[in-house]
């Protein structure tokens, strides 16, 4: 692998690893932190998109109502798992959210009847064994918050894993930078909606959670923005294989900006949750190879 390329991947990686802390760092609502990362997010690409600006002429109805799903599951994904950040650790939070690549093949498996591999059945037995040990290290008779927000953390994966399915399945034609700018604008709609719905303040934040706010959409963006440049120069898994860093990443900032520690339950169960999303997708690219 090129050097540029580790380079990049490391400067992604730890670009999105910051996304977990300055949620953590705000006191906004989540459902307000979500909202506004949408919009900003969807300023950023706006320049991007003004050159591509005729792939909107091309959507057809039964497309803008896949788009809309998609960014109504959007919405979902960033609403569960900033909540989830609010409740429970930066690891166990962003550790579960790595699940996303296996419970997209349990969801291929029921939806699309693909078959499952042994190595891919083994992986989620060990992934499902390490969430349990994480589970169990943050229960507390007293307080079961730790548990709310690890059970956000895998509903904000199941959406963002139908997010993808829809995004993949429904709107093939369409570029990536005009699908995203899309889908942000639509989940910050449905996102504002609820906000308005539930009588949530939407202006009344000081500036540092603005500045919170314009961060959490720049430095996620970044990453994307070089993951699908990578693309060009390595497979979809080892970007994918080199996301499994943030957790890593996160929980070690979470460490020196938040003083977060791990407990032993926490620290075993999140290194076993990695192993079998690595087994994973390790598998999926031997499988890769093989058809080529």
């Amino acid at each position: 692998m090129k050097k540029s390329v580790i380079v990049l991947l490391g400067i992604s990686v730890v670009c999105i690893a910051f996304a977990a802390i300055f949620v953590k760092l705000s006191g906004a609502p989540a459902s307000i932190i979500s909202m506004y990362r949408m919009f900003f997010a969807s300023l950023l690409l706006l320049p991007v998109v003004y050159k591509y600006r005729q792939e909107f002429l091309k959507l057809t109805v039964r497309e803008w109502g896949a788009l809309i799903f998609a960014g109504l599951f959007l919405a979902m994904h960033f609403g569960f798992w900033f909540e989830s950040l609010h409740l429970t650790s930066v690891a166990s939070s962003t550790v579960i959210l790595a699940l996303q690549p296996i419970i997209a093949m349990v969801g291929a498996y029921l939806v699309y009847k693909e078959k499952v591999s042994l190595r891919a059945a083994v992986s989620v037995f060990i992934s499902f064994l390490g969430v349990v040990l994480i589970s169990w290290g943050d229960f507390s008779f007293t307080d079961l918050s730790a548990i709310t927000g690890n059970f956000l953390s895998f509903l904000g994966a199941v959406a963002v894993v139908c997010y993808f399915m829809i995004g993949q399945n429904a709107v093939r034609n369409l570029k990536h930078w005009v699908y995203s700018f899309i889908v942000f604008a639509i989940a910050g709609v449905f996102l504002l909606i609820y906000n308005i719905i539930t009588g949530t303040a939407l202006t009344a934040y000081p500036p540092v959670e603005w500045l919170l706010f314009i961060l959490l959409a720049i430095f996620p963006t970044i990453a994307h923005v070089i993951f699908n440049y990578l693309l060009y120069d390595v497979s979809p898994t080892t970007v994918s294989m080199a996301m499994l860093l943030e957790p890593v990443g996160a929980s070690i900032l979470a460490f020196f900006i938040l003083s977060e520690t791990l407990g032993p339950l926490q620290l075993t169960g999140g290194m076993i949750v990695l192993i079998g999303v690595y087994i994973f997708l390790w598998s999926e690219r031997r499988e890769e190879y093989a058809k080529t």
